[in-house]
Parts: C-alpha cells; structure tokens; sequence
C-alpha cells in the first residue's frame, strides 16, 4: 500500500510576545541619581576604612565630601534637564539632597574609634552668604580632658524639617575646656525658609 506524506496542520497567526515596557529617560536618571548617591556613600567608607590614623582619615573624609557634594549637584543637573518642568526640578533638589546626607553622614561614621560628641556642637540661626548659599555658625566645646578634633554632620532643612541638603565640617583640635568657631556651609542655594541642625558629630 502507498504511504501518503503526512501533512501538517496549518498553524494559526503567529503570535509575538508584548514587549516590556522601557522605562523613561527620566527615570533612568534617576536610578542613577540614587545609585551615584550609595557609592559615594561607600566611597567615603572606604577611604577611611584602611590603616590611616583618625586624623588623616578626617581629612579624607571632609575631601570626599565635597567631591560627592560636586557630583550630586551634577547628577541633579542632568536629571533637571531630562525630565524638564516642576517635577523635574523636584526631582533634581531631592536627588541632590539624598546625595548630600549620604555623604555627609558617611563621612561622620567613617572615623574609626570616634567619641560622640553631638552635645559639644551648638549651631546659630542661618544667614546667607556672599556667594549665596546658606551658612550656619558653629560653635564646639570641648568637654573633656584632651585635645580633640571634630566632624560635624549638619543638615539643612526646610521650615517643615524636609531635608533640603547637609554637609560635613571638620573642625581642628580643640584644647580640653576650650570652645571653636566653624562655619557650615551648604552646597547650593536654597529658597524658602532654611533651618540647620546638628545630625551628628564625633570627637577623635
């Protein structure tokens, strides 16, 4: 008996999976934006984190401040530009600010063997400086019984205590019983009502 060729049955329109869905430039940039702000974090970590003495790894950390605080200022620029509009701008000064904090706070917990010395740190009302940035006058006290020197974490907030930007000041030995003056100064210009606090401070 012949053998007939099988023959396929026609299969139906092909159908193509739908694509997933690409996000934005926008929010590109701003996955960016946080990923930048958790590795200058752990930058600053790390170069205080090897055999340095605290000393030198105080004037590490105050250098990595203002490289982080330049490249959050460019990170949000970019982020500006892309997204354009208020929600853009929006999304540039919180990019920025989250940033700022990372830094300075790492900057803070990055001195090995420090002491806590939050309540040696007292901070004055907010002016504006020549350049137009906010500034804030500090003054510390030393409490103990020995020379010390100090990294101070200061946030500036809005009249609502929103975080608006933060910064790190290192400030030089400081005699037992005797007081410093040091000025906070924040990274960019900020409208509206500005308020500074002391976050931190630790004494080595």
């Amino acid at each position: 008996m012949d053998r007939q060729p099988l023959t396929r049955a026609a299969s139906g329109p092909r159908r193509t999976a739908p694509r997933p869905t690409v996000p934005t430039n926008r929010h590109h940039r701003l996955a960016a934006g946080v990923l930048a702000a958790a590795v200058l974090g752990s930058a600053v970590l790390a170069g205080c984190s090897s055999g340095k003495s605290a000393r030198g790894e105080a004037s590490a950390a105050a250098g990595e401040v203002q490289k982080a605080a330049s490249a959050a200022a460019s990170a949000a620029s970019a982020l500006a530009s892309a997204a354009g509009g208020v929600g853009g701008l929006l999304g540039s000064a919180q990019a920025e600010a989250s940033a700022a904090v990372s830094a300075a706070s790492s900057a803070v917990a990055g001195i090995k063997g420090g002491l806590d010395a939050k309540g040696d740190v007292s901070v004055g009302a907010v002016s504006t400086g020549p350049d137009g940035r906010p500034q804030a006058q500090l003054t510390v006290t030393n409490h103990g019984q020995e020379s010390y020197r100090y990294v101070v974490q200061v946030n500036f907030t809005d009249g609502s205590g929103t975080l608006l930007d933060a910064t790190a000041v290192t400030v030089q030995d400081v005699a037992a019983g005797q007081s410093a003056q040091a000025t906070a100064q924040a990274n960019r210009e900020l409208s509206g009502t500005v308020k500074a606090e002391v976050a931190n401070a630790v004494r080595f």
